[in-house]
């Protein structure tokens, strides 16, 4: 239900903050610093997908592409993912309690986001936007936990996430522009129709290229860094060399095998680079 490969979307830049984080301050406890970082990660992307697919599922049941989902064909009961999503919350939470008390008292606020989104798209085609927020907060949250403050260098990384997950959240909503419309459900290819959807995720992802810029500046990064965006800038092109108003098949290799790639690429790079 949870979709653990989907982690490809965040982790990475959470483990990148992460060893930003140990190479300017580097804690003695470092080992179990990141098992509890990996916890809160786990944890509230659990709450955050449980959640949704809980108050999603009767909007899953009328859409073809999400009916097969564990809630809408009965594979799993509505109380089962409530109690699970209960249960990660509590798990989140002590987590963050267990890094220090600035973690804990952020925790609310996150999970806030993480759970409003499943709000969103009742409502605003702004929805994908929330979403890139809440994938954000996963290199901010990392960062915070080792050093207890923000720089400029993680808000351009999380910068980068938002306009980054955004833009292929667009990518990804395309099939359901036609259910958006019936149903009564807002997001930007519902609005602005599969042409300016396709333009507007590709504008979000130019915007994403002087942010590389940025981070890796600011954070006096080498040349392994330098090789880790520009291997994820071509794969943000090719994307959208695949996809048209009029041809949406090659959906599937957009949205999870180029963003998944690119992600795990841009980390190793960038993690070699600050380790190395």
């Amino acid at each position: 239900m949870v979709v653990f490969a989907h982690t490809l979307f965040a982790l990475p830049f959470a483990l990148i903050a992460f060893t930003l984080a140990y190479s300017v301050v580097q804690p003695h406890s470092i080992w179990l610093l990141f098992v509890q970082v990996l916890g809160c990660m786990v944890t509230a992307r659990n709450s955050a997908m449980s959640f949704n697919r809980y108050v999603d599922r009767y909007i899953d049941a009328q859409n073809l592409r999400t009916k097969e989902r564990e809630l809408p064909s009965g594979k799993l009961s509505p109380n089962a993912v409530l109690l699970f999503f209960m249960a990660n919350v509590l798990l989140f939470l002590v987590c963050a309690l267990s890094i220090n008390m600035l973690c804990f008292f952020l925790a609310f606020p996150a999970l806030a986001v993480l759970c409003g989104y499943s709000y969103t798209k009742r409502f605003t085609w702004l929805c994908h936007f929330v979403l890139g927020l809440s994938l954000s907060i996963a290199p901010m949250g990392a960062y915070i936990a080792v050093t207890g403050s923000l720089s400029p260098s993680i808000a351009y990384l999380s910068g980068m996430v938002l306009l980054w997950v955004s833009g292929f959240d667009i990518l990804y909503s395309l099939p359901d522009e036609q259910h958006d419309r019936t149903h009564g459900l807002h997001s930007i290819p519902q609005r602005f129709g599969l042409r300016g959807a396709l333009l507007i995720s590709a504008g979000l992802h130019i915007a994403v290229l002087p942010l590389l810029l940025l981070f890796g500046l600011s954070a006096h990064l080498g040349w392994f860094y330098w090789a880790a965006a520009t291997l994820f800038t071509v794969l943000l092109a090719y994307q959208h060399t695949i996809l048209t108003p009029d041809d949406t098949s090659k959906l599937n290799r957009a949205f999870f095998t180029s963003n998944g790639i690119a992600s795990v690429l841009f980390a190793l790079l960038t993690i070699m680079e600050l380790l190395f």
